[in-house]
């Protein structure tokens, strides 16, 4: 069956991203998997055995970021901060083994790189547990970060802060991306303040309502919220990011834009986040509109929440998802 007219824009956009150099700067984590089956309740405590058939490691937090512009084949450079330790020799290896320049990765020697280690049966998430730091890194470390950053910024065609808030964030090193022509920022509402004047600003919806105290019921709550962000900060445009039932854009210069979500099932949210603010950065730093870089984003993350764990989308895969979409 051939091409619809909205597969050949997409393939067309994927191919202008593959030039684009793009700099993620953001809280790394370390995501641990561990896989197993649970046929029997433990005789200690009344909690699941699972019996473990694999274990696996894959980058997180803002390093998903970084994979999912990598599997767009953006051209990508990363810079944040792990520990001295094993799981951040680890994240290291990971990045080499997808082609990231991380050489402006700090190591940190007193805190450990964040590790969240998953243990799923049957598909279904049993526990999480987590290893991290949240307080601020050391100013000599920030200082650090921020030249390399700052080297780093002018030299990329745009910049994702990808926000989980363990303590890297601060008003120098945003200040440190604006020689980038586009940056986009995926905040908590804690930090929120810090990306003021940023081109895209994506929170989803819970990470709105937590950063205007409007709680998003409808439309037109929904827009209050968006308006409240543009207001606050200044920025560009606000995307706001809504699982299942799609994602809003507002712009400041009037636009409004409500798009449905196109997942057929979803088995996992986790990390589609990760996955819009990858692919709308990479479709506004080739020169896709505002409009289309959502739709794209959307189609992306309807993709991964296919799928289980922290997952990308192959340009394959969101075209064919594109063409679908087109067809019904």
């Amino acid at each position: 069956m051939p091409e619809t007219l909205l597969e050949r824009g997409a393939r067309r956009l994927f191919e202008r991203m593959r030039d684009k150099r793009i700099l993620v700067v953001g809280d790394v984590m370390l995501d641990e998997w561990v896989w197993g089956t649970v046929s029997r309740i433990s005789p200690e405590a009344p909690v699941p055995v699972v019996a473990v058939n694999d274990h696996s490691f894959t980058l997180g937090g803002a390093g998903n970021v970084a994979n999912n512009l990598r599997a767009i084949g953006a051209h990508v450079a990363f810079a944040g901060a792990v520990g001295d330790d094993a799981e951040g020799h680890r994240v290291k290896k990971l990045f080499d083994d997808i082609e990231v320049n991380h050489d402006a990765v700090v190591i940190l020697g007193d805190r450990p790189t964040t590790r969240k280690t998953r243990i799923v049966a049957h598909n279904q998430q049993v526990v999480r547990a987590d290893w991290e730091s949240v307080e601020s890194i050391a100013a000599v470390d920030s200082t650090n970060l921020c030249e390399r950053v700052r080297e780093l910024a002018a030299e990329c065609d745009a910049v994702v802060l990808s926000d989980y808030a363990k303590g890297l964030f601060t008003r120098e090193l945003v200040e440190a991306v604006r020689a980038a022509p586009i940056v986009t920022a995926d905040p908590k509402p804690r930090n929120i303040a810090l990306f003021d004047g940023v081109t895209v600003l994506a929170p989803n919806a819970t990470e709105a309502v937590a950063a205007t105290g409007i709680a998003i019921r409808d439309d037109a709550s929904l827009e209050r919220a968006g308006r409240a962000l543009l207001e606050r900060l200044g920025c560009r445009y606000v995307v706001i990011t809504r699982g299942e039932r799609g994602m809003a854009l507002f712009g400041g210069d009037g636009t409004r834009v409500l798009v449905p979500s196109v997942a057929h099932t979803v088995y996992d949210v986790s990390g589609a986040g990760d996955t819009v603010i990858a692919v709308l950065t990479a479709a506004l730093a080739a020169d896709a509109s505002i409009e289309m870089a959502l739709q794209l984003a959307n189609f992306a993350a309807g993709a991964v929440v296919e799928k289980l764990g922290t997952a990308t989308a192959s340009p394959d895969e969101i075209v064919a998802l594109v063409g679908g979409d087109g067809d019904a």
